[in-house]
């Protein structure tokens, strides 16, 4: 009896043929003529008693041109049936050949599993290479060694579970995609699932004594795809070459490192060398795999930290508009707290607290603040990092950082340490502020008290003074001494230099010509109060260069005194708010009192005196009667009263 057969299934079948049932047959295709009837459907087979002698138990009918099974009468000893390479449609005309246990059926046309459920000694069903879409009607068939179904277009494995003899299983060039369902096939020890879309694979260290695995040309992309086949201990042989998976440079290493019972892979022979290697390489792999989740984590806990403190820092911005809203007049009106807007809640006899309670709730408990050095630049989220700047830096971080970034605080905490980046960071050149409350144009004086810029940018997320249409012309002007370069990432240009001295020159003058003196001392040192005292005598005066610059009267990288007198003092921002609000509400209020009371006061004389007067004026025109009635008398005492004056 000779197989015909694919490249794909030579040695499935090469296999096959090793099988007991095999084994004594010889390859000479017999010689079988079929009488037909025009009473009957099917045709008949008729066989002499010759060719039954010579062939008692096998019938080998391939490539006849069938189109049906024929009816076989009479040949009830039958074991071993032969239909490949035909055009059959259905299984039928053979569910009394009860002694049937070699059924081959391969390449025909065949749809749908039937017509076996009376060959319960069926032990080997070839049904490769035909239209089947589903797997059914095995039910009857539990003594099954082999079942062969490739080349079909079965996309679920179902309904195999009860074949606990099943050695191998072929399920090669179909349209799977899970592997699944494979509990209770306990004997299967080969399993082909070649040629498919596999894209993971379930159940299959379920099977005791899986031996072979054959997952070559599939769409298995990553480790964790197959990762049950790593507490299969039978496994010994497996390919997956044609996958995505085969294609990483870890994938032989991989598998090996988690397959140490394997002996080959894809169809090579695995050394022990090799075998060392797959474990080096797999260690290390391990190690990258930690780190990078590491890694992971600290920039998932940084995204978070970083959140919390935008979420703080908002509640804080919610919190300063609230309060100042609660102490004006619960009128209702709008209150306007660095450019945004506040109103009075309706619950006014609620604490602030309780108000508040809503937009805290569900924050995670995270750091307030976070300090990191990524690259050349220093990044401060949170009022709490500056604390940080105290720290002792290493010579070559503090060296390495060229820009420092300030977000979520407050523009006047960040005034108090700018003295501190000269010392810590002796190379930092660029400024980063965003949202660090940045209102009036007098803030940029505090900037010139460090050492260095060449950069500065101001975001204008949270930063209302970047809506003013000259803060950059005001910057260049009062930070000339600096020589910025670039504003916001925008090249400074000698116009833009012009232009801001043109528009904010005089403001310089004008302060310091309105400041008092001793004020004017107090804000140099003791190197620069001889040079204040020169300029106010005139001592510092060339021809044509007047006091405000002379020559910008300036030392190598200091500024000039005219500009020196625009600073800025930092205040503890929201306190002051606060306070300042506080001390006007009083004020108006003790002002308006004292009017009151003084209006009331004077209205209280007026209508006393409306009273009094009439008798106050008889009186006093008697008085003046009676003193004048007689003239003598009355000039001795007016010259006594001057008399008693003068002494």
């Amino acid at each position: 009896f000779e197989f015909r057969i694919n490249k794909e299934q030579s040695s499935f079948h090469n296999r096959l043929l090793q099988h007991d049932l095999e084994k004594n047959y010889s390859g000479r295709q017999e010689n079988t003529n079929f009488g037909s009837s025009s009473s009957i459907t099917f045709p008949i087979l008729q066989r002499t008693a010759e060719e039954k002698i010579l062939n008692s138990d096998r019938l080998t009918l391939e490539r006849q041109k069938l189109t049906v099974c024929p009816i076989i009468d009479g040949e009830d000893h039958l074991r071993l049936l032969n239909f490949q390479h035909n055009f059959i449609t259905r299984i039928q005309n053979i569910s009394n050949l009860h002694h049937l246990v070699f059924l081959d059926l391969y390449d025909n046309q065949i749809e749908e599993i039937s017509g076996l459920s009376t060959l319960r000694s069926l032990r080997v069903l070839l049904l490769g290479k035909n239209r089947i879409k589903k797997i059914s009607n095995l039910e009857n068939l539990k003594n099954l060694d082999v079942l062969d179904l490739h080349g079909n277009q079965i996309s679920k494995i179902e309904n195999i579970n009860h074949l606990s003899e099943l050695r191998v299983l072929n399920l090669a060039r179909n349209l799977l995609s899970i592997v699944e369902n494979l509990n209770g096939l306990d004997s299967l020890t080969e399993l082909n699932l070649r040629h498919n879309q596999v894209s993971a694979i379930k159940d299959v260290d379920t099977l005791p004594h899986l031996q072979r695995l054959f997952l070559s040309f599939n769409n298995i992309s990553s480790f964790e795809d197959i990762l049950c086949l790593a507490d299969s201990s039978s496994l010994s042989d497996i390919t997956l070459d044609g996958n995505p998976i085969a294609q990483e440079s870890w994938y032989k290493h991989t598998v090996l490192h988690h397959m140490m019972q394997l002996r080959q892979l894809d169809m090579k022979r695995i050394t022990e060398e090799e075998r060392r290697m797959a474990s080096v390489a797999a260690r290390k792999e391990e190690e990258r795999k930690r780190e990078s989740h590491k890694q992971s984590l600290i920039k998932e806990k940084k995204r978070l930290t970083i959140c919390n403190i935008a979420r703080q820092w908002e509640i804080q911005q919610n919190r300063t508009a609230l309060e100042a809203s609660l102490n004006q007049d619960k009128d209702n009106e709008p209150c306007q707290i660095n450019g945004s807007t506040a109103y009075v809640f309706p619950e006014e006899s609620r604490s602030l607290d309780t108000i508040l309670s809503s937009a805290v709730q569900g924050l995670s408990v995270l750091d307030s603040h976070l300090v990191e050095v990524e690259g050349d630049t220093l990044y401060l989220y949170g009022s709490g990092a500056l604390e940080c700047l105290d720290r002792n830096w290493s010579v070559q971080t503090a060296g390495s950082v060229v820009t420092v970034s300030f977000m979520f605080m407050e523009f006047d905490e960040i005034v108090q340490v700018l003295t501190k980046l000269k010392l810590k960071f002796p190379n930092s050149v660029h400024l980063k502020f965003k949202e660090t409350n940045l209102v009036t144009l007098q803030q940029f004086n505090a900037l010139a008290q460090v050492h260095r810029i060449e950069q500065l940018t101001v975001d204008p997320q949270g930063n209302p003074v970047v809506n003013f249409t000259l803060w950059k012309y005001y910057v260049l002007f009062r930070l000339n001494h600096l020589n910025l370069q670039k504003i916001n990432g925008i090249e400074v240009t000698q116009n833009d230099t012009v232009m801001a001295e043109r528009l904010f020159g005089i403001l310089a003058y004008v302060a310091s010509s309105e400041l008092p003196h001793y004020r004017m001392l107090s804000l140099f040192g003791e190197s620069r109060m001889k040079q204040f005292h020169d300029l106010l005598e005139g001592k510092g005066k060339k021809s044509g260069v007047g006091i405000e610059e002379s020559s910008d009267n300036r030392r190598a990288g200091g500024e000039s005194t005219a500009r020196a007198m625009l600073n800025y003092t930092a205040k503890n921002v929201h306190m002051e708010k606060l306070e300042e609000i506080k001390e006007r509400k009083t004020f108006c209020q003790t002002y308006v009192e004292n009017l009151v009371k003084e209006a009331a006061d004077i209205h209280m004389k007026n209508e006393s005196l409306q009273k009094l007067w009439p008798q106050m004026f008889i009186e006093l025109v008697r008085d003046a009667v009676i003193e004048i009635r007689n003239k003598n008398s009355y000039m001795k005492l007016c010259l006594q009263r001057i008399a008693d004056q003068k002494q």
